[in-house]
């Protein structure tokens, strides 16, 4: 059986993947700010599955691989806002 800490951090990792794909198929300024939302959350609480250590700030606080997803994440709304404002 899961620890419900790695259950939640799984649905929220599908939950970014989806509203990741949903952007780059349709962007708009409400997928955008749901897909910015989620990396935010991402970051918070993806303590079950963060994998290695790539930057060190303090011995219990660094950026791992898996806060990188919450960047692409934010990279591709920031994305589709741009190319809404050019429409």
């Amino acid at each position: 059986m899961l620890p419900t800490t790695l259950f939640y951090g799984l649905v929220l990792l599908n939950l970014l993947f989806v509203c990741g794909a949903w952007t780059l198929a349709k962007p708009s300024r409400p997928a955008a700010y749901v897909l910015i939302g989620v990396s935010v959350l991402w970051v918070l609480f993806n303590g079950p599955i963060e994998g290695h250590v790539i930057l060190s700030f303090t011995p219990q606080k660094g950026l791992t691989e898996s806060d990188l997803l919450s960047f692409a994440g934010a990279g591709i709304a920031l994305w589709a806002l741009r190319k809404r404002r050019r429409w």
